[in-house]
């Protein structure tokens, strides 16, 4: 009477190797060829029933264990300088590649059980609560900031970026150092809006050519806004943004305010 023997199921050659190496507690460094082909031939034994590319595989490998058994009986050759290399240093180089993307093979599917208990929900949200931004109080945003501090502030991070500047192509072409005076700038931006009272911020930004000339027009906004001589308003995104005076209709109040911070 035939006792029925169930073989373990793998997934190739080297997943069986990989099985007798942890079964035998080796070293996969170091691997006892003699014991792991003995035992790898007789699970080849059992596989009758597989299909012929099944055994194929299996059979490869079971050829090149041998291959790998009887390179390591033979004596290394007296007359070879060349350091000997180990018969095992391809089958081990393969082995460890294998474990890897095994062990990555099961963390993939460990996440992807993990997500197949996430559900999500669609969003429900009314248009008017999506849609709400909270109002930003400028008198807080700004606090004791100053136009002085924030120029002083453009300055440095300017001088900042002409140090890391690349000493080679930093010589290509021609630059000009554009010189803006900031009390200067100021007052003409602050008069142009005073006698105007009306007028949008890309005006103001036109009036001028340079990046720095914006830049300073945009700071004297600023303090305009938080000193509560200029309101501003946009009636929609990306529209134009229109400027109004709101301060005192003297030039005398304009020429102190200005002064200030000359």
């Amino acid at each position: 009477m035939e006792i029925p023997i169930k073989l373990d199921k793998f997934e190739g050659p080297l997943d069986l190797l990989l099985h007798l190496i942890e079964k035998n507690k080796v070293s996969i460094y170091d691997i006892p060829i003699a014991l792991i082909t003995d035992q790898y031939m007789e699970y080849v034994a059992g596989l009758s029933g597989e299909t012929l590319d099944v055994m194929s595989e299996f059979l490869v490998m079971a050829a090149t264990l041998l291959d790998i058994k009887s390179r390591m009986l033979l004596p290394a050759p007296e007359t070879e300088e060349e350091e000997e290399t180990d018969p095992r240093e391809e089958l081990v180089q393969k082995l460890l590649e294998y474990k890897m993307y095994k062990y990555m093979s099961g963390e993939l599917r460990e996440r992807m059980e993990d997500s197949a208990g996430h559900y999500y929900k669609e969003s429900s949200i009314p248009a008017e609560v999506e849609s709400y931004r909270e109002p930003v109080d400028l008198d807080e945003l700004l606090g004791d900031l100053s136009l002085q501090k924030l120029y002083a502030v453009f300055r440095d991070i300017m001088k900042r970026q002409e140090n890391r500047a690349d000493p080679i192509r930093s010589r290509f072409g021609r630059l000009e150092k554009e010189e803006v005076n900031l009390g200067e700038t100021m007052r003409y931006v602050s008069r142009y809006i005073f006698e105007k009272k009306n007028c949008t911020f890309y005006e103001i930004l036109s009036l001028r050519p340079g990046k720095q000339f914006k830049i300073v027009s945009f700071l004297t906004l600023l303090e305009l806004m938080k000193e509560g001589r200029v309101e501003v308003e946009q009636q929609e995104v990306f529209s134009d943004i229109r400027l109004s005076w709101t301060g005192s209709a003297e030039e005398e109040d304009l020429d102190d305010f200005i002064s200030d911070y000359e």
